[in-house]
């Protein structure tokens, strides 16, 4: 047996265990330039997408806006669930940003409870065409928060996409309705979204991101869901479902694409969504967009891409004047 006194001398002169250290906050993979995947992957981003805004449509006719979305971020942290885990390979509520992905949260909680609050009231391709004007947001809040110059070709497409917004909506017509503010507000909380996960590119992982989206959704949802709460059917949990699953699904072959392609490759891809909203609100809901919806949607559309095409431009100048001068 070892004496006492000799176990007291090993203790005394043995090397203080080191603390154990918290797992690296995840980061960004490297981009890969592989454009053809990312407009493939942003294509079927939008089947996604768009059945899950039709969804929403079909089951506002049921229950409140906020029930609804309520549902769609419990789906959405319920798939995140793994990376909420400390003891899983995906944990990945390490962040360098805890603030802002917070804020980011709540912006994109926003964007989609204003959005299906409109969908109760407006035609799908209305209510689609408006709320993608988020690309003019976020050209006058790049100047805020990226600090960001706009020339005067942007904020001219800035404004004709507006017009477009204008033609769209008719507002002092008889066919405007107040609730077509709703995907106007959904698109700058949207774009504020946008500008957010622009700022925190290349030192937060997706999946962080979106854990922590959902975790902050569905918090301030199930605060406020009590209060309007109606019990659903089993008919209204299933595409409550069907919503949740096909937004996440969205969202992450989304992230998925912007690791193949830039922003402003896939812009002109993005827009297909509104053709299959379209369709679809036309098989679902037998709408038939108006000559003005299908105008105004052109506009925007036309407007989104001069955008996308002048911050290419921006970009490629941005390099050229990176890239060091040959020697004389």
């Amino acid at each position: 047996m070892t004496p006492p006194s000799a176990v007291s001398a090993r203790l005394d002169h043995a090397p203080l265990p080191l603390p154990a250290k918290k797992p690296p906050a995840r980061t960004a993979p490297a981009r890969a330039d592989r454009p053809f995947r990312g407009i493939a992957l942003i294509l079927a981003s939008t089947v996604f997408l768009g059945s899950s805004d039709v969804t929403s449509k079909y089951l506002s006719a049921t229950l409140p806006s906020t029930e609804i979305a309520w549902i769609r971020f419990l789906v959405f942290a319920l798939i995140m669930f793994p990376a909420m885990l400390p003891g899983s390979p995906l944990y990945a509520l390490q962040t360098r940003r805890p603030g802002l992905q917070v804020v980011r949260g709540v912006a994109l909680l926003a964007s989609s409870l204003f959005f299906i609050s409109g969908l109760r009231f407006l035609p799908m391709a209305e209510a689609s065409a408006t709320s993608f004007v988020s690309p003019l947001f976020v050209t006058a809040l790049s100047i805020v928060f990226l600090g960001e110059s706009v020339g005067v070709r942007r904020w001219l497409a800035t404004a004709v996409g507006l017009i477009g917004v204008l033609i769209v909506l008719r507002p002092g017509s008889s066919a405007f309705h107040p609730a077509a503010f709703f995907p106007i507000v959904s698109a700058l909380a949207w774009a504020c979204t946008l500008i957010m996960t622009r700022m925190m590119s290349g030192t937060e992982h997706a999946i962080t991101t979106m854990t922590y989206s959902a975790i902050v959704g569905l918090g301030i949802l199930s605060a406020l869901v009590p209060f309007v709460w109606v019990h659903p059917s089993w008919h209204d949990i299933f595409f409550g479902i069907v919503v949740g699953i096909a937004s996440t699904a969205g969202q992450w072959i989304v992230v998925l694409a912007f690791r193949y392609a830039d922003a402003s490759v896939l812009a002109p891809f993005s827009y297909t969504q509104l053709l299959w909203v379209s369709i679809l609100g036309f098989i679902v809901f037998g709408e038939v967009p108006d000559v003005w919806t299908v105008t105004g949607a052109a506009i925007i559309v036309a407007s989104g891409l001069y955008t996308a095409h002048r911050e290419r431009l921006r970009r490629s100048e941005v390099l050229v004047q990176s890239e060091p001068s040959p020697n004389p």
